[in-house]
């Protein structure tokens, strides 16, 4: 009998070659959408930080997608990078990577998380919507931007905010 395949995410270095292959299959994928490079100005020492991380879902010994978590400052941190493989998608992969940067995030202390991504990626919007993020105004380098969307998601649970704003 065949052992079903097995996804899972894995913190990794953003230079192992992996993460090399998988943010090159992403800006060619964002430079094909908006015209330019598609890195979005992204280094990987940029989330190879204290209170950073590069995460790569697998699937059996196959790296499948990625993402990572950049410091933005005290108590946000950002999500970058994410991406996964065409063939894989709509199976959950994006959804668990996220729920793993997400972990780290409140792991480091953080106690909100932003993104940016594109008005041509509607299935990243549809992801972040569904997964808590609130729309918010364009930050730092995208302010202004008429390609971009950007999101927050507060890492707070709710029962922790509702102890401090009581119901009356």
């Amino acid at each position: 009998m065949n052992k079903a395949p097995s996804l899972y995410v894995t913190i990794e270095t953003p230079y192992c070659d992996a993460a090399t292959i998988l943010i090159n299959h992403l800006s060619a994928e964002l430079g094909s959408l908006y015209g330019d490079d598609g890195t979005g100005a992204f280094a990987p020492s940029d989330v190879d930080v204290p209170g950073g991380a590069f995460v790569i879902a697998w699937l059996d010994s196959q790296p499948v997608g990625c993402g990572a978590l950049r410091p933005m400052e005290p108590g946000i941190a950002e999500i970058k990078r994410m991406f996964v493989e065409p063939t894989m998608r709509r199976q959950g992969v994006a959804r668990q990577m996220l729920q793993t940067l997400e972990e780290l995030a409140r792991a480091y202390g953080y106690s909100a998380l932003r993104l940016e991504t594109g008005v041509r990626q509607p299935e990243a919007t549809t992801l972040y919507e569904s997964t808590g993020f609130q729309r918010i105004p364009c930050y730092g380098r995208y302010a202004g931007q008429l390609l971009s969307v950007c999101y927050e998601k507060s890492l707070v649970s709710s029962m922790a905010s509702n102890l401090h704003h009581p119901t009356i």
